[in-house]
């Protein structure tokens, strides 16, 4: 079963607001280097959330993860979080970056698969590969390292690959 590819807010634990750097701009009134969980914090709340335009921090209301954060959260840290245990800190930042990794190929994979006229040798391919960023049990190694994987690197080739199927077409 494809793990969902929308942020679930509730199931996470504010990894956004820790491992990502902000840069003080049109979307963000602040800078803030990753690593640094941002002052708006509230446990594993935004403080100012209900405001976020206003305050100037757009940013965060189009911002997704993809799913990455829950997944990190509740699948490999079993609901576990470094607001509640520091030393989870940088092994929950590391493991964020390589699932955002996994779930953005996930769903350009799912989006091939379900939209998609593939071939039957591109279709067994995009099954394989979706097999790959799915194991029967995540690995916090396997998800630290994806981006740097032989796996990641065989997918960001294969993708281009796909582009003869949408050529010419519009996508809805």
């Amino acid at each position: 079963m494809i793990p969902s590819l929308k942020e679930d807010c509730s199931k996470c634990a504010a990894l956004c607001c820790l491992a990502l750097t902000i840069d003080k701009g049109e979307h963000f009134a602040i800078d803030k280097p990753a690593g640094v969980p941002c002052p708006n914090l509230d446990g594993h709340g935004c403080r100012i959330h209900r405001w976020l335009r206003v305050e100037g921090f757009s940013g965060c209301t189009i911002y997704s993860c993809g799913g990455a954060g829950q997944r990190v959260t509740q699948e490999l840290f079993a609901g576990q979080s470094w607001r509640d245990d520091m030393a989870l800190k940088v092994p929950m930042m590391e493991a964020f970056r390589g699932m955002r990794a996994i779930q953005d190929r996930l769903a350009i994979l799912v989006a091939a698969q379900d939209n998609l006229d593939l071939d039957a040798s591109d279709a067994a391919r995009v099954r394989e590969m979706i097999g790959w960023l799915m194991p029967d049990a995540l690995d916090f190694d396997l998800v630290r390292f994806f981006p740097e994987s032989v796996e990641a690197a065989e997918i960001d080739l294969f993708l281009p690959g796909l582009r003869r199927y949408v050529t010419g077409r519009t996508l809805g």
